[in-house]
């Protein structure tokens, strides 16, 4: 799942057409619909489940199934993506362009499962099932890639890190020489936008959920498709 150093420089101009905060936003929108929706299962923040199933394991059990399943079917995503960026490497294909259109096909299924699935009374159902898992590999592709693709526009799904780092820079902005200070804001300002898009995105799902249920997922996904479309347009095979 290595970068290849030749592509870096295309790589980093389909980084500065992909925002973190957008990305963000897909990922507070799709985690919270699946949160909302899916008997407290997290599609973009995976480890968080566990504490979900200590939680069930204690008392209650609704969707324990889905939550169990949803670590290995992550691990999947994130190998199948680190395998088909380097197949498409290889192949001198356009890696960001296709796999953000993959990420917007499984958003799309996740939306249509989660129709066929309403009214969602059995966190055990096999489709209720299957529509989380469909979110978690659609959230485990977008995971991947800021890991390696987008590495430049840093972690999109887990606001942790972000939110950490921005405290210690903004206390070391304090006290910082001249020439440090650029380094910390440019972080603050990639990281920055980053968290509001999450929040955003999420606040604006829970919102958008509860009018539209499952049709809600149509704008993360359409921002994805927009997003593929406009990647399209900059010239390039490695993006």
């Amino acid at each position: 799942m290595a970068l290849n150093p030749q592509a870096a420089p295309a790589m980093g101009a389909a980084a500065g057409t992909a925002p973190g905060w957008l990305l963000s936003f897909v990922a507070g929108y799709v985690d919270v619909v699946g949160f909302a929706a899916l008997f407290g299962l997290f599609t973009a923040h995976v480890t968080a489940n566990f504490i979900m199933i200590g939680i069930e394991l204690a008392g209650a059990s609704e969707g324990l199934l889905t939550k169990i399943l949803a670590l290995p079917t992550f691990v999947v995503a994130v190998a199948g993506t680190g395998l088909a960026e380097s197949g498409l490497r290889r192949r001198g294909q356009p890696v960001i362009r296709v796999l953000f259109l993959v990420e917007c096909a499984l958003l799309m299924t996740f939306m249509v499962a989660g129709l066929a699935a309403m009214p969602m009374t059995d966190p055990s159902a096999l489709m209720v099932v299957v529509t989380g898992l469909l979110g978690v590999a659609a959230m485990g592709i977008q995971n991947a890639m800021s890991r390696t693709a987008l590495s430049d526009v840093g972690p999109t799904t887990i606001m942790t890190g972000n939110t950490t780092q921005i405290v210690i820079d903004a206390v070391d902005l304090l006290g910082a020489a001249p020439e440090a200070r650029v380094a910390i804001r440019r972080r603050i300002s990639k990281m920055g936008p980053a968290v509001i898009g999450f929040a955003v995105g999420a606040i604006l799902g829970a919102l958008a959920f509860a009018r539209f249920s499952f049709w809600s997922v149509m704008l993360p996904a359409a921002m994805l498709f927009v997003l593929a479309i406009q990647l399209w347009l900059i010239r390039g095979s490695s993006t």
